[in-house]
C-alpha cells in the first residue's frame, strides 16, 4: 500500500499555506487590536479563539463566496462594517489608562474578530479554494495548519502595539484601507471601476483615512468628556 500522497497534493498544500500567510497579515492585525483590550490572561485565549473560530469559518465561506461575490451591494454593506470596527477599535484605544482601567469582555472581542473576518476573508477564500482544486482535506490541512502563523502574528502585534501606540493607529488605518478596497470591489460597481481603475486605491486611502479622522475625533470628545 503506497502511503506517500501524491506530489501534486503537497504542492498545493504548499501554496494554500503560502496564500494565508499573505493574506493573513491584516487579519492578525484585527485579532491584535481587539485582544488587547482583555487582561493580559485572557489575550492568548481569544487570539486562540478567534484564529481557529476565523479559520473554520473561511472553510465554510469557501463554498459559498463566489455566489456571495456576485451578490450586489453585500461588499458595500461589509466595508462599512469594517470602517465601523476600525473607527470603534481606534476610538477605544485610550480607554481606561491607569488605575480606573476597564476591560473589554471576551465574548465581545472574539465577536470583532468573527465579523471582521468574515468580510475580509470573501476574497481570500477564493484564491485558497482554486489552490485546493475541489479537495476539502486539502483546503482543511492547509487551513488548520494556517492557525499558528495567525494566532503567532496576532500575538506578536499585541506585544508591539503594547510597546509602540502607533500601530494601532496605523492597524485601525488598515482595516480602514480593506474596507475601502471592499467597498469600491463590489460587483455593482464593476462599470465603474473598469472605466477608472484608478478609484481602486482612492476608495481605500478613503477608507483608511474616515477610519482615522473619526476614530481620533471620537477618542478625543470622550478624553474631553473625561476631564
Amino acid at each position: 500500500m503506497d502511503l506517500l500522497l501524491p506530489a501534486e497534493f503537497w504542492i498545493g498544500l504548499v501554496k494554500i499555506i503560502w496564500i494565508n500567510i499573505i493574506l493573513s497579515g491584516d487579519n492578525a492585525v484585527v485579532i491584535a487590536l481587539a485582544a488587547r483590550s482583555l487582561p493580559s490572561h485572557q489575550q492568548r485565549q481569544a487570539v486562540f479563539l478567534g484564529s481557529g473560530a476565523a479559520v473554520v469559518l473561511r472553510i465554510a465561506l469557501t463554498v459559498v463566496a463566489a455566489w456571495l461575490l456576485a451578490m450586489p451591494y453585500l461588499q458595500i454593506v461589509g466595508g462599512l462594517l469594517l470602517l465601523w470596527i476600525g473607527v470603534q477599535l481606534l476610538a477605544d484605544e485610550d480607554e481606561g489608562k491607569g488605575e480606573a482601567k476597564e476591560y473589554g469582555s471576551m465574548v465581545a472581542a472574539v465577536r470583532t474578530i468573527l465579523i471582521a473576518d468574515l468580510v475580509m476573508s470573501l476574497d481570500n477564500v477564493i484564491a485558497v479554494a482554486a489552490a485546493a482544486k475541489g479537495s476539502m482535506l486539502l483546503l482543511i490541512l492547509g487551513l488548520a495548519i494556517s492557525i499558528p502563523l495567525v494566532i503567532f502574528g496576532s500575538t506578536l502585534m499585541i506585544k508591539l502595539m503594547e510597546r509602540f501606540p502607533v500601530i494601532v493607529l496605523a492597524g485601525a488605518a488598515l482595516i480602514g484601507w480593506v474596507g475601502g478596497e471592499t467597498i469600491v470591489g463590489d460587483s455593482a460597481l464593476r462599470a465603474m471601476r473598469e472605466g477608472n481603475p484608478w478609484l481602486h486605491y482612492v476608495g481605500a486611502a478613503l477608507g483608511a483615512a474616515i477610519v482615522v479622522l473619526i476614530g481620533k475625533a471620537l477618542q478625543a470628545r470622550a478624553g474631553a468628556e473625561a476631564t
